[in-house]
């Protein structure tokens, strides 16, 4: 009795490819044009020829290593091999046109009426209060709830997100488009992946206004659930040229709990009085140290996070939330030096909780109706 050997068609087989994604667009190669040919040999091995999207791709061994899983796991499939060629100059515009909805300039798509992008610009008074670790902890926690973040290290002079978040990873241009790198579920991009080891960067107002505005609008985010941009400290050029760039972008501000700290934490949310923009909370960072008998210690005093908050709100006429506090614990700082964030490392830890709670807190939170397009019609006569 003989058996007949059924292997799959060229149709199955792009219907595998197409639950493929390309690793930094995170959309179907099939839905990409990256799909160059497919052939069936009758002994069951699988031949897919993928073009990639720029030469010498940092993602060319993962989408090889996806595209030969998904062919290989098709019934009647024996073996699979994948060639690499790279798209051409008018497929990459092509793409691009796709991609952007066929406009030649680039715009930010977070400043547009239509969207549905929560973005957070995480300010401070002063530096060394944490504001970083804050961020990169707040960005980790929404991405493993399943939302889609990404973080910009607005902080051109004192960068650092790349280093908390463990990569070291630089951004792919595809034509006039720039592909942000992943780590820890998260799309970041950062001065720091464009200068040299740790060359200083010494720029004045305007080229920060252009790089931020690059970063926005030339980077492709795809369909960002929150935006966190990491600020640096104070009320400068950069906290005005975002306020500007993303008008519909919310404040939060981090302190700590000494008076001094609040006093200008307490100015650098000030600012949003003067640009238009909603606070949408104050995080108390290094609020206390838990002793080993279980009392806290007031390392740097206490009641500074809700001074802020009880200021702003006073300022601003609406309730601006202290949204959390949270307890010094050295595995923050470690755990960001070593580039996996706390509340990855040690969830159950009592910083990675709270910090857990606030992002929760700002991923629930809805979007105001202000400057969106309602899908209303007059009612008929």
């Amino acid at each position: 009795m003989t058996t007949t050997h059924t292997i799959p068609s060229v149709d199955e087989v792009q219907q595998a490819l197409a639950g493929v994604q390309d690793p930094e667009i995170r959309r179907p190669i099939t839905e990409l044009g990256m799909v160059k040919d497919v052939v069936v040999s009758p002994g069951g091995s699988v031949a897919v020829a993928v073009y990639l999207t720029v030469a010498g791709c940092p993602m060319r061994d993962k989408i090889t290593k996806d595209v030969t899983a998904a062919v290989a796991a098709l019934p009647g499939v024996t073996s699979v091999a994948v060639e690499l060629d790279v798209m051409s100059d008018q497929q990459r515009t092509d793409l691009r046109k796709s991609l952007r909805g066929g406009t030649e300039e680039p715009v930010i798509p977070f400043a547009q009426p239509g969207s549905l992008t929560r973005v957070y610009c995480v300010a401070s008074g002063k530096g060394g209060v944490g504001k970083s670790s804050v961020t990169v902890n707040l960005a980790v926690a929404m991405a493993a709830r399943g939302l889609s973040v990404g973080v910009v290290d607005a902080d051109i002079y004192g960068h650092s997100i790349p280093r908390m978040l463990g990569t070291d990873a630089r951004p792919t241009q595809v034509e006039k488009m720039i592909m942000p790198p992943q780590s820890h579920g998260v799309k970041l991009i950062s001065i720091g992946m464009f200068t040299p080891g740790n060359t200083p960067v010494v720029w004045r107002g305007p080229m920060l206004h252009r790089a931020l505005q690059q970063f926005l609008a030339d980077v492709f985010w795809g369909d960002l659930d929150v935006l966190l941009l990491d600020l640096p400290p104070g009320t400068g050029d950069v906290a005005i040229s975002v306020a500007q760039l993303v008008p519909n972008g919310e404040i939060l501000v981090v302190t700590t709990p000494q008076q001094a700290a609040a006093e200008v934490a307490e100015r650098a949310g000030s600012i949003a009085l003067q640009t238009r923009q909603r606070i949408a909370g104050v995080v108390e960072n290094m609020s206390w140290l838990e002793m080993p008998d279980g009392t806290r210690m007031d390392v740097f005093g206490s009641g500074g996070g809700q001074a802020v908050a009880d200021s702003l709100t006073k300022a601003v006429g609406s309730t601006v939330p202290l949204l959390g506090q949270v307890p010094l614990d050295p595995r923050l700082r470690e755990q960001g030096d070593e580039g996996t964030p706390i509340v990855l490392a040690h969830p159950e830890s009592a910083a990675a909780q709270v910090l857990t709670d606030v992002a929760t807190k700002l991923s629930v939170r809805s979007r105001g109706l202000a400057g969106r397009l309602l899908n209303v019609t007059p009612a008929g006569r």
